[in-house]
């Protein structure tokens, strides 16, 4: 809505189509407000990450991305890949018949390569790079993951369950595992519960799965009471 504002300030005859949540919650909305577009009813179509991909206008010539380090600051290992593969796929939206097209995007981190190799689709140098940041920080595909979550209406109960948990795990996983945390979640807080969490980082690990249902079992009663919730993702794909 912001974005909207400005643009009518600055280019008070352009047309704008916004596409975001509030506009698109009717059904049917997304596809009336692209149809609109595409028969040129709007000079511009704002809209968030649901625009990125898969459309095909001829007429557009200019694609701009505001804040494209959104995704880049996420505390997630594949906080790079999603951010060249979103930026790559929103690049393309632009130029993509007999007009030649632009991509201007709006960065604090300019020199990362993930916003820098988008300018080419370097798809190669990107993988050379992030493997190898994968490869020191052991994250995916040279280690595993398991994330332990747990929270509580309490947050002294939260943290301390979470630091009891970690200090059974480092007592009795295997040297070559490492134990991250506890700490806060991302997302510290839900529906009035604080979150902790610990990452497990391991390359064989035959006693975690033993391990991890000790740990379920020992809190069973407060589980089943759900003053305590814990929650085991083996291979998360998000990290929040």
């Amino acid at each position: 809505q912001r974005v909207e504002e400005e643009l009518t300030k600055v280019l008070p005859n352009a047309r704008v189509i916004r596409m975001d949540v509030d506009t698109t919650s009717r059904k049917g909305a997304h596809e009336k407000l692209l149809s609109a577009f595409g028969e040129g009813k709007a000079d511009i179509l704002l809209g968030t990450q649901m625009i990125a991909k898969g459309l095909d206008f001829p007429n557009v010539t200019l694609v701009g991305v505001l804040s494209a380090d959104t995704t880049l600051h996420i505390p997630d290992f594949r906080s790079a890949e999603k951010t060249f593969q979103l930026l790559t796929q929103v690049s393309g939206r632009a130029g993509r018949h007999e007009k030649p097209g632009h991509v201007i995007i709006q960065t604090y981190t300019p020199s990362h390569y993930s916003i820098q190799l988008t300018k080419t689709h370097d798809y190669e140098t990107f993988y050379q790079h992030e493997m190898a940041h994968r490869r020191e920080q052991a994250y995916p595909p040279y280690y595993f993951l398991a994330l332990v979550t747990v929270s509580h209406e309490e947050v002294a109960k939260a943290a301390v369950t979470a630091e009891k948990i970690a200090h059974f795990l480092k007592a009795n996983c295997g040297a070559d595992t490492k134990i991250l945390g506890p700490s806060a979640s991302p997302i510290a807080r839900i529906k009035d519960r604080y979150r902790y969490q610990c990452v497990i980082k391991y390359k064989q690990e035959t006693q975690l799965s033993a391990l991890l249902k000790k740990i379920l079992e020992h809190y069973k009663r407060e589980i089943e009471q759900k003053h305590v919730m814990i929650s085991i993702d083996m291979n998360p794909y998000m990290m929040m």
